[in-house]
């Protein structure tokens, strides 16, 4: 018969180092592929709303449709003068969008020829919008093609339908010929894009006041104010940028019946002028000719809340 032998005394420290660990239920549950996505968007968010300067983004947008419900009605996007940064930045905080005509004329840029592109830039990486870029605008899988500047200007050249676009790209080597105001205090860096006629950004709004230089050719663009969201069958594409498959070139009122109550305005932007779009505005943008636009986003509050 053996005999039992006396329990044990853990060892010093032992009970509080269990006590210290999770609960073995705890310890398994690993975040899916899910959480952790969702927990990098609330990162960005949070991101998004500091460098904002506002406490949420949510918050922001809510307000941003309340300030342009108090809006007037425009049915014509109004054309002023050249001004200075101040009255500049007086006049945005009326919420309303404006042009100014011959505004960026004077940029180097603009006194160059489009085949300026192929001749000095050829050689310069760049990343086009292809296949059907329109019906996936909003969709992180959108499908992209890397080549330089002039197998995409070949491409475009060669493509029946719909052509390769480039659009919201970087390129610096363009930033010199661009003398941009200092309409915004802070700014994001120029922005570009460029293709021939029939390239085409499709209606969504960012919640980020946005000055828009048109370079060479012309574009039609239509505005929509940002409460006319609930009529325009939005969603979010991310914290700043949201989305609309309705098109006011192709109403189908029968799929989106409540997009007849949205207002739209159309305008067209020729060669020097440039456009201010604010925050939450809803906007679509077609290139009627070869063209290169550039703009730029603010990086604080919008002017609609200050």
């Amino acid at each position: 018969m053996t005999s039992r032998q006396p329990p044990r005394e853990p060892a010093p420290g032992a009970a509080l180092a269990a006590s210290r660990l999770p609960p073995l239920e705890a310890s398994r549950n690993v975040p899916d592929g899910e959480a952790a996505q969702a927990a990098k968007a609330e990162a960005r968010e949070r991101r998004d709303a500091a460098v904002r300067g506002v406490s949420s983004m949510q918050e922001m947008r809510e307000a941003i449709r309340a300030a342009a419900r108090a809006l007037p009605a425009i049915d014509a996007v109004p054309r002023v003068r050249p001004m200075s940064a101040t009255a500049f930045r007086t006049r945005a905080r009326e919420g309303l969008p404006f042009l100014i005509p011959g505004a960026v004329a004077r940029w180097p840029i603009c006194a160059l020829d489009p085949e300026v592109l192929r001749e000095r830039f050829g050689d310069v990486h760049v990343r086009a919008r292809v296949g059907d870029y329109i019906g996936t605008a909003f969709a992180p899988d959108r499908a992209m093609q890397d080549m330089t500047m002039r197998e995409y200007l070949d491409l475009a050249d060669a493509t029946e339908g719909l052509p390769p676009y480039l659009g919201n790209l970087e390129l610096r080597e363009l930033n010199s010929l661009c003398h941009w105001p200092a309409y915004f205090e802070k700014m994001g860096p120029p922005r570009f894009w460029i293709g021939p006629a029939g390239t085409v950004t499709p209606l969504h709004s960012d919640f980020d006041d946005n000055i828009f230089a048109q370079v060479w050719g012309s574009k039609r663009i239509f505005l929509a104010p940002p409460h006319h969201d609930e009529f325009l069958y939005t969603r979010e594409a991310n914290p700043v940028l949201f989305g609309s498959p309705f098109d006011p070139e192709a109403p189908d009122f029968e799929r989106y019946p409540l997009a007849r109550q949205a207002t739209m305005i159309e305008v067209i932007v020729q060669p020097g002028d440039m456009l201010f779009v604010p925050a939450g505005w809803y906007h679509q943008v077609r290139a009627l000719t070869f063209s290169l636009s550039s703009n730029r986003w603010a990086r604080g509050k919008p002017f609609a809340l200050a």
